[in-house]
């Protein structure tokens, strides 16, 4: 059963709140959920949790044969499952959705297109083995804005993930194991973030930053911004007939850049904080 919409007072009574600058969880405009990260015994598995949407991101990565167009550069690809547990408009075995196809491709676009990987650096034999890189996505929990807590997740576990150590002796490649050489983390040309905005029908009414589930389907359209911490900008998408004014795409686009430089510190703290923790323990 798809879950019912939202009723005419649930409706005007959000609306009435952002017309004042107020959200239903206290929130200002553009302020983001609490963010938590929980890493897992092994390299490459996160969970991120952004309010209460949850999502768990791993990286496995296995030697292949490359493509005959790229014998130098090693693979990516990505795998999402949204579970029925999420919420209850998902359901095992139905045909995707179309925010599950917007959030497939956005993925993609972000974490695979993006070239945030240095898929030269993924070339163990050039044209007969290369590294091939699965990132698998599992949402849990759908509080709203889906998107961001995996594009977050999934940077971040390709950040935490180390690929074991190989050798070459002529055509023989040798696979260490982690118990004889430190495994090797990937080259990583940035860290890309994604930022969503939800636009309203009242066109006075100011766009919100980390829609909740509420917002999300209330919202007139949808505006996804992705980039780093160095400004550089990844891709840009929007959903929904709400025209936007250049202005106002630069002025969250600045929003944004700002936004990134502060998460972009804290993965990086999260990150030393868990790497020491392991240290500590091999010792």
């Amino acid at each position: 059963m798809r879950p019912p919409s939202p009723s005419i007072p649930e409706k005007e009574f959000l609306y009435a709140s952002l017309k004042e600058s107020l959200r239903l969880d206290g929130r200002s405009l553009l302020q983001q959920r609490k963010l938590e990260f929980r890493f897992g015994p092994e390299l490459g598995y996160v969970e991120c949790k952004l309010g209460k949407t949850m999502v768990i991101a791993q990286v496995d990565a296995k030697m292949v044969k490359p493509t005959p167009e790229r014998p130098f550069e090693g693979s990516i690809s990505i795998h999402s499952e949204i579970s029925p547990m999420a919420s209850s408009e998902y359901e095992a075995g139905r045909a995707a959705s179309e925010e599950e196809v917007m959030i497939n491709r956005m993925l993609d676009k972000v974490l695979r297109r993006s070239d945030a990987i240095d898929k030269e650096s993924l070339c163990i034999l050039a044209g007969h083995r290369v590294w091939h890189l699965r990132i698998t996505f599992h949402f849990l929990s759908d509080a709203g804005n889906m998107l961001d807590c995996a594009c977050l997740a999934g940077i971040v576990a390709l950040r935490h993930f180390r690929r074991p150590e190989v050798e070459v002796i002529g055509d023989e490649v040798i696979v260490h194991p982690p118990t004889e050489r430190a495994p090797v983390p990937l080259a990583i040309h940035h860290t890309p973030f994604c930022f969503t905005f939800a636009f309203f029908p009242d066109v006075t009414t100011s766009p919100v930053l980390d829609p909740s589930q509420l917002e999300q389907r209330l919202s007139a359209g949808l505006l996804s911004i992705a980039l780093n911490a160095q400004k550089e900008l990844c891709v840009l998408q929007k959903l929904g007939g709400v025209p936007l004014p250049h202005e106002e795409i630069i002025r969250l686009v600045d929003t944004s850049v700002q936004k990134a430089k502060e998460l972009h510190e804290f993965v990086e703290t999260r990150l030393t904080e868990d790497w020491m923790s392991r240290t500590v323990e091999v010792r």
